[in-house]
């Protein structure tokens, strides 16, 4: 599937902080840097888009002020000081890299709320829009100075996968610290290495590990909610270990690394938006009638929810999951969690009684709502009983 990046008209590439920064000493790679500049200007002379979602500033910014380069040893304050300083390193470094071969950088820091609320979402696909249209390349990183753990995506692998999906990307490429996915921790007796993943099941899920690095942030975990949010979109994403100097030349020349195949039908642009919600938690379980329902295109209803996980506010995305912990769809709340657990299981015209105002006929409408399960898969796990109302 090399084939993908070969041909994408835009690409994204993520940049993990491992690769970037030396663990041991803070300083910047540069050599490493130089070469994947080389590579990106390639893609970029023959036409593509090209958009960086780089890590790193935490890391550089740490070794300048004196505090621990090892993340687990930072105070949250430590971390935003140390973003603040490594990020004008950080953009110095790719506009020196990236302007050497003619290309101008542009510095992008995003926060949570930029891509999970719409209409900053829309603003900033406008800007980044904007960028691609000059031939600049866009260097997206997360704005770590104003981030807490309750607010933020914690990693670049998933906001890579939520630019890629707003930018309507052919290809996101992973940099990574390994060469992709195994079937157990690289290493272990028995662990093979696969070289394409078709669908993300939960036996795939199940192969997820942790951080390897002190300075990184992401794990193999982080990586296939990326592969989830990316291939929803319609973009092929592909993880490889990018540790050696042109690694995308790498790729492209067939190197081992492991390919996810884009599903098909393309999204309509407001259903990749909530298709590739990270959702902060909120999750409403449903019985196998609703979840056979949900197969069929229809709404939820609150006769089907059985369960609920998490807080969330109308308007949220949700997560909604089968009695097996399963994610079937993701979408947007017209109920408060509060009044969710007090209508759960209860039929339409009971809600507006419980709740002391009109009833909305669904939970979740067809129209808010994106299967991130196949529905025949949904459908096969789902029992024989049906929700009794259509939505």
């Amino acid at each position: 599937m090399h084939n993908a990046l070969q041909q994408a008209r835009r690409v994204v590439v993520k940049v993990g902080s491992a690769l970037l920064v030396d663990s041991t000493s803070g300083k910047l790679n540069q050599p490493w840097l130089q070469s994947l500049a080389d590579d990106l200007a390639t893609l970029h002379r023959r036409g593509a888009d090209v958009l960086v979602v780089s890590s790193g500033a935490v890391a550089l910014g740490a070794r300048r002020l004196g505090v621990p380069l090892n993340k687990r040893q930072r105070k949250l304050e430590e971390s935003q000081a140390a973003a603040a300083v490594g990020q004008i390193a950080l953009a110095r470094a790719w506009a020196d890299a990236l302007g050497a071969h003619g290309m101008v950088a542009a510095q992008v820091l995003l926060t949570l709320t930029d891509t999970e609320e719409r209409r900053r979402y829309l603003n900033a696909r406008a800007t980044l829009h904007t960028l691609l249209k000059h031939r600049a390349v866009p260097v997206i990183n997360e704005n770590d100075t104003v981030a807490t753990d309750e607010i933020r995506y914690g990693d670049n692998d998933r906001l890579a996968a939520r630019v890629a999906s707003m930018m309507q990307a052919d290809c996101l490429v992973l940099l990574s610290d390994v060469d992709g996915l195994y079937t157990a921790p690289p290493g272990q007796p028995g662990a093979r290495h696969i070289p394409l993943v078709k669908e993300i099941t939960p036996d795939i899920l199940a192969m997820a590990g942790e951080a390897a690095t002190p300075v990184g942030s992401g794990g193999m975990r982080t990586k296939l909610e990326a592969a989830r949010i990316a291939t929803a979109a319609g973009a092929h994403m592909v993880i490889a270990d990018g540790h050696a100097t042109h690694p995308l030349q790498r790729i492209l020349d067939g190197e081992r690394c492991t390919w996810f195949a884009a599903r098909r039908g393309a999204l309509a642009a407001r259903k990749r938006w909530i298709a590739g919600a990270l959702s902060r938690g909120g999750a409403v379980v449903v019985d196998d009638g609703a979840a056979r329902a949900l197969a069929q295109n229809r709404s939820l209803l609150p006769v089907g929810v059985v369960r609920v996980q998490g807080d969330f506010q109308r308007g949220d995305a949700v997560r909604v999951l089968d009695e097996r912990g399963h994610e079937l769809a993701r979408g947007l709340a017209m109920y408060d969690s509060a009044d969710v657990k007090r209508i759960k299981g209860r039929r339409t015209e009971e809600i507006e009684a419980i709740l002391g105002y009109p009833a909305r006929s669904a939970l979740i409408h067809r129209d808010d709502m994106v299967l991130t399960a196949r529905a025949d898969d949904a459908a096969g796990k789902a029992g024989e009983t049906m929700q009794d109302r259509k939505g």
